[in-house]
C-alpha cells in the first residue's frame, strides 16, 4: 500500500466520533416553530436518528487489503461485463475517493436509543402534520391519479413522504457514487453495496439523472422518498411523462415510485393500517403478543381485546388478519395492526417507523391520537445493557443468540421463556428490571 494511503487510513483513529443525521424515519422534537400559524409551507426540523448520545466508531484502524484504486480497476472490468459502458463509468467515477464519513457512520453503533413515544413525538410533530395537510390540498390531482393507478391512500404516501425526507426538503448530499463505492470497497457489506453501485450506474447509464446530481443519504438511499438503487430500479416511474424517472425533483414520479412500491408490497387502498386496543384482560397470554402470530381481528376480541374509550373498532376488519403488537411492552399501548402495516415494513424493517407512518397518515384527517399511556418511568437498555441482558440469558440455557445488541426474534423468544419463569408477563419486551433480576439470580 503507498505510503500516503496508508496515513489516510491511519487517520481513521484520530477522528472523532460524531452523530451523523440520517434521513430515515424520525424528526427531532417539535420546536417553537411548530406553534406557529402556517401561511406557507415550513420547513420541518431536519430529520435524526433515533439517538441521544454522540455514536463509538468502531474497528476503524482496521486496513483494507488493497487500495481504492486497485479496487475500482477490478470493479470495473465486473460492471462492463454487466453492460454499463467505458465512459459512463468512467464519468461517475471521476475524482471519486473512499468517503471516511460514510465509513465512520456504517461502524458507528449507538449506545442510547431513544424510546419509542419520543420517537413518535418527532415524527408526528404539529409542523409536520400541517406541512402535510398543506401537501395534500396542493396535490390533489396528481395524488389522485396515483391513487387510481396503483390503489395507495394519498395519506400514507404523503406520511412516508414526510418521514423519508420531510417532503423533500432533506434528501442527503451526499454523492451516491462515492457513499456506495466505498462502503463496497471496505464496508461491512461489500456485495450487497457493489449491487447497489452496479444499480446506480444503470439508472445514470439511462439517462434520468446525471452522475453529478445523484445525491443522497450515507448509506445511497436517494430522492424525496429514499429508495435505494436496485429499488429504484424495479419500482422506480415516470409519473410527470417528462421521459425520465426523477425522484429527486419531480414530487409526482417521488409518490408515484412509492405507491408502486408499496402496491407491490401488498398494500391494500382503504383498509386500515391498524388500530389501538385498551390494556389487555388480566391474566393475557402476552407470548401472542409477538407482532408475528395473527388471527382474524374477530379471534382477538374474543380474547377480551377492546378499544379505547372514544375509539371505535374501524369498520368491515373482523375477518382482516392481525397481529399484537406492544411497542414499549404490556406497560404500554397495545395496537392491532393489519396486512397494511406489514407492507410498510416492506418499504422500512421497523415497527416503530411503521407505527408513526400509520398515525402520521391518520393525524392529517384529525386522527392519529394513542389514548394509552406510556411507561416514561422505563428508559431503554442502553447498548452495553442489551449486550448484557443477551448473554445472561444465553448464560441461564435461554439460547438468546449472539450478543449482539440488537433485540431480534431469537432474544425476544429468549426473554418470554425467562418471563414466564420468573412468573412475569411473557411480552418479549427488555428492560433493566429483567437484566437486574436474572444477575442477582
Amino acid at each position: 500500500m503507498p505510503s500516503s494511503l496508508s496515513r489516510r487510513w491511519h487517520l481513521r483513529q484520530l477522528i472523532a466520533a460524531s452523530s451523523l443525521i440520517l434521513l430515515v424515519a424520525c424528526a427531532e422534537k417539535p420546536t417553537a416553530a411548530d406553534a406557529q400559524p402556517l401561511p406557507t409551507l415550513q420547513t420541518a426540523p431536519v430529520a435524526a436518528p433515533a439517538v441521544v448520545a454522540p455514536l463509538a466508531v468502531t474497528n476503524l484502524d482496521i486496513q483494507p487489503t488493497q487500495t481504492f484504486a486497485q479496487w475500482q480497476a477490478g470493479f470495473r472490468i465486473e460492471a462492463l461485463k454487466a453492460g454499463i459502458t467505458p465512459a459512463v463509468f468512467d464519468t461517475a467515477f471521476a475524482n471519486v475517493s473512499p468517503d471516511m464519513a460514510v465509513i465512520r457512520a456504517d461502524r458507528s453503533q449507538p449506545e442510547f436509543s431513544r424510546p419509542v413515544w419520543e420517537y413518535l413525538n418527532g415524527a408526528l410533530s404539529a409542523v409536520r402534520v400541517r406541512n402535510g395537510q398543506a401537501l395534500l390540498i396542493k396535490h390533489a390531482d396528481i395524488l389522485q391519479s396515483i391513487e387510481q393507478r396503483y390503489g395507495v391512500d394519498r395519506q400514507v404516501l404523503v406520511s412516508v413522504w414526510g418521514m423519508e425526507s420531510n417532503f423533500g426538503a432533506f434528501q442527503g448530499n451526499n454523492s451516491v457514487i462515492r457513499s456506495l463505492a466505498t462502503l463496497a470497497y471496505e464496508g461491512r457489506r461489500p456485495a450487497f453495496a457493489q449491487a447497489q453501485l452496479l444499480a446506480a450506474l444503470q439508472i445514470i447509464q439511462h439517462g434520468d439523472i446525471p452522475a453529478e446530481q445523484m445525491r443522497g443519504s450515507w448509506a445511497g438511499a436517494m430522492g424525496q422518498t429514499q429508495f435505494i438503487p436496485t429499488t429504484y430500479n424495479t419500482h422506480a416511474v415516470d409519473f410527470d411523462g417528462d421521459g425520465r424517472r426523477d425522484i429527486w425533483n419531480s414530487s409526482a414520479d417521488a409518490l408515484a415510485s412509492t405507491a408502486h412500491y408499496l402496491q407491490s408490497s401488498g398494500w391494500q387502498k382503504g383498509q386500515p393500517w391498524g388500530f389501538e386496543v385498551q390494556q389487555l384482560p388480566e391474566n393475557f397470554d402476552y407470548a401472542l403478543a409477538d407482532g408475528v402470530g395473527r388471527k382474524p381481528v374477530g379471534e382477538w376480541l374474543k380474547l377480551g381485546l377492546r378499544v379505547p374509550a372514544g375509539a371505535s373498532v374501524p369498520p368491515n376488519v373482523e375477518t382482516l388478519s392481525a397481529a399484537l403488537l406492544l411497542p414499549a411492552g404490556h406497560r404500554g399501548p397495545a395496537f392491532l395492526v393489519l396486512d397494511n402495516f406489514r407492507a410498510i415494513l416492506k418499504y422500512n424493517n421497523s415497527s416503530s417507523y411503521a407505527l408513526a407512518v400509520g398515525l402520521l397518515s391518520e393525524r392529517f384527517a384529525g386522527g392519529g391520537v394513542i389514548r394509552g399511556d406510556w411507561p416514561t418511568d422505563e428508559l431503554p437498555l442502553t447498548r452495553t445493557q442489551r449486550i448484557e441482558l443477551q448473554t445472561v440469558l444465553s448464560a441461564k440455557g435461554y439460547e438468546a443468540g449472539n450478543p449482539d445488541g440488537i433485540i431480534g426474534a431469537n432474544t425476544r423468544k429468549a426473554i418470554r421463556a425467562a418471563q414466564q419463569s420468573l412468573g412475569w408477563p411473557a411480552d418479549g419486551y427488555p428492560t433493566v428490571k429483567l437484566l437486574e433480576s436474572l444477575q442477582n439470580r
